[in-house]
């Protein structure tokens, strides 16, 4: 029996990461700030509750060795270094970035996005080997981009698979994007607004994807970065639909061409005006991925997990993160006063 210790594990991606790992066969060390147990996972796996931060803590938890340390929740130099102190302990590393490291030809990435033309082009599918924001401690993709830097640099010593992940979806994620759509419906919106002809495509990724590929990983320890994403990139509108039929609702797409017309109005959590799609040939080559899963077939339990959580609460309270990074996206009253206009 190999030797995992999963840094994050009650995480949304460390939860399917602990469980498909113990159920292949490993013997699993569970480490988190809260030390709880997921009901999912098999009784073997030893909880640990400790801070990442913590360097004695880490330390502690891989003990004399493991064969493979998966970290859910690194971020920056200090935490690459912190799993490179621990060379001659740690067989290999299966480490989580993000594909919001890329940037196109012209210099633009997630971080100028928001600036007036500052969303990135990217070739369609979107590889490895596109350049990369420059590393530093600016932003969630710069700090990402020092994570890389100094594990790949570091791979003779502690050989890594870097997983750059798409939009992140399935139960326990603090950020749904598909809390948008399951909440509009909840609410009885019966028309939704959808900038760029609801065409827009930002690459999901389910946990069970990531999971998957963190095994096939951790069996072929390798310094490399590959990209984590689902097999489909379904536009805005597809999802939408697909949100509609898992929960029974007929809605009417209103499609405008271009930008979100209005504040508040049309913009989604996956509104992009470029797409956003990643290839997979790496990991299928370098990994033997194929994959498990497509986005719909895991909208059920991930809007139930949503329902669950909006059930009795205001959405602000039951995800918190989602305000802090998209703000009100619930403004029905704009909405209604467009659509009230373009009617007439």
């Amino acid at each position: 029996m190999t030797h995992a210790v999963v840094v994050g594990a009650t995480g949304q991606i460390g939860r399917a990461a602990v469980g498909v790992l113990a159920r292949d066969g490993w013997e699993v060390t569970a480490l988190s700030r809260r030390g709880g147990r997921d009901e999912g996972w098999p009784d073997g796996v030893r909880v640990v509750r400790a801070d990442r931060e913590d360097d004695a803590a880490l330390a502690a938890a891989v003990g004399d060795g493991c064969d493979v340390v998966v970290d859910v929740v690194a971020f920056g130099p200090r935490h690459a270094r912190q799993l490179t102190s621990l060379a001659g302990r740690i067989g290999s590393a299966v480490v989580i970035s993000s594909v919001s490291v890329y940037e196109d030809g012209q210099g633009r990435n997630f971080d100028t996005q928001h600036e007036p033309g500052g969303f990135p082009e990217y070739p369609v599918p979107l590889t490895e080997g596109q350049r990369t924001v420059r590393p530093g401690d600016t932003s969630y993709s710069t700090r990402k981009a020092a994570l890389e830097r100094e594990l790949l640099a570091a791979g003779d010593r502690v050989p890594t698979t870097l997983l750059r992940a798409g939009a992140v979806h399935g139960p326990h994620c603090r950020t749904p994007r598909e809390l948008y759509f399951v909440k509009r419906n909840l609410d009885g919106r019966r028309r939704r607004v959808l900038a760029f002809g609801g065409r827009s495509r930002f690459h999901p990724v389910s946990v069970h994807t990531v999971a998957e590929l963190i095994r096939l990983a951790a069996a072929r320890p390798g310094s490399r970065v590959l990209n984590a994403v689902d097999p489909d990139a379904p536009t805005v509108a597809e999802i939408a639909r697909a949100i509609d039929a898992v929960m029974g609702r007929d809605v009417e797409d209103v499609l405008v061409d271009g930008p979100p017309p209005a504040p508040g109005v049309g913009d989604t959590p996956w509104t992009v005006p470029a797409p956003v799609v990643c290839g997979m040939a790496a990991a299928e080559r370098e990994l033997g991925y194929r994959p498990v899963t497509r986005y719909a077939e895991t909208l059920p339990e991930t809007v139930a997990w949503i329902e669950e959580r909006l059930a009795g609460r205001d959405w602000r309270e039951a995800y918190p993160k989602m305000v802090q990074a998209y703000g009100d996206l619930f403004d029905y009253a704009a909405e209604d006063a467009w659509l009230a206009a373009r009617d007439v």
